[in-house]
């Protein structure tokens, strides 16, 4: 009989100076995932409270006393010995100057260049929720409006959206769609939004955009299918198809159904506590799809998600 793995509850903190670059921390040699960068931080001890355990490690590691800020991110992560809850918090104003107590390295690091430092799998969803989108709309069929499609995208894109996935199962029109999906590619550029389409790799190499992987693609490639330029994606419901985006080399997925949607109302559901199971399987960035709106998104984060997906719960209703 398997031995039930320990558990462990890391308190990190994103530490941000008034340049808004951000302090990492690298493991010594001796502990797991020696040489590794990190958000420092450390253990949670019995009886105590994330806040004062952030504070305590915090004191311990750099030196400084700090204000705990609000919660980024928890991130459930299981490794070979153990399974982790690491629950991130901002810390934006402490007294001291940070210094490697116990012999670490330190480095202050703008966000832009946070990915190019190797870090634990537990860490790297944290700086995706730094950098990347926490709305990712999948659009709704067309219909047989192309302006109000193209409208309904412009609304959604000026609430914020900044993320985008051109989806349109139903549309046996091939021209046409290339044609809307071309428009639409022009908007979220102009917005500033990440755009990918639904299925379409060769589309996508046509468009210059990112593509996103439906569950059935990723056992039939062997390879990433676009350059790093573009962003590729998937779709997954099981920690198998999950593994198998992150070994093609996906920049983040989307997981569900966590609640039931009104197209599904009858299908199958993980919950919140399903989706926080996958999510400790890899260390992509995954979004949380399935009955949600923004109204989740404090919900998503706290049990693991970059944020939400949702075609209803993004989409802004018709204009009279």
């Amino acid at each position: 009989m398997p031995v039930p793995l320990r558990s462990l509850h890391v308190v990190a903190a994103v530490i941000t100076d008034l340049r808004g670059r951000i302090l990492l921390a690298r493991r010594i040699e001796g502990r797991d995932l020696a040489g590794l960068w990190e958000f420092p931080g450390g253990k949670r001890e019995p009886g105590e409270s994330a806040e004062a355990a952030l504070v305590r490690e915090l004191q311990e590691e750099l030196g400084i006393t700090v204000q705990v800020g609000e919660s980024l991110i928890n991130v459930p992560q299981q490794y070979p010995d153990k399974r982790l809850c690491l629950d991130v918090r901002r810390v934006d104003a402490w007294q001291g100057t940070p210094r490697g107590i116990e012999g670490q390295a330190l480095a202050w690091v703008a966000p832009a260049k946070l990915s190019r430092y190797p870090m634990p799998p537990a860490d790297r969803p944290v700086v995706a929720a730094l950098r990347q989108p926490d709305r990712y709309l999948v659009t709704p069929e067309p219909g047989a409006d192309d302006a109000a499609w193209l409208d309904g995208l412009s609304r959604a894109l000026q609430s914020g959206v900044g993320r985008v996935q051109l989806r349109a199962r139903s549309l046996q029109d091939p021209p046409r769609w290339r044609r809307l999906v071309a428009a639409a590619t022009a908007l979220c550029r102009r917005a500033g939004a990440e755009v990918l389409v639904n299925g379409d790799i060769e589309l996508a190499r046509e468009l210059g955009i990112g593509v996103h992987l439906r569950a059935a693609q990723l056992a039939t490639l062997e390879a990433r299918p676009l350059g790093a330029e573009v962003a590729v994606a998937a779709s997954c419901h099981h920690a198998a198809e999950l593994q198998q985006a992150q070994a093609l080399g996906c920049d983040f997925a989307v997981a569900g159904s966590v609640q039931a949607t009104a197209s599904h109302a009858d299908g199958e559901v993980m919950g919140w506590e399903g989706f926080a199971r996958l999510r400790e399987s890899v260390s992509l960035p995954i979004y949380a799809i399935g009955g949600l709106t923004p109204a989740h998104l404090e919900q998503a984060r706290q049990h693991g998600a970059q944020g939400i997906a949702a075609i209803r719960g993004l989409w802004p209703p018709a204009t009279p």
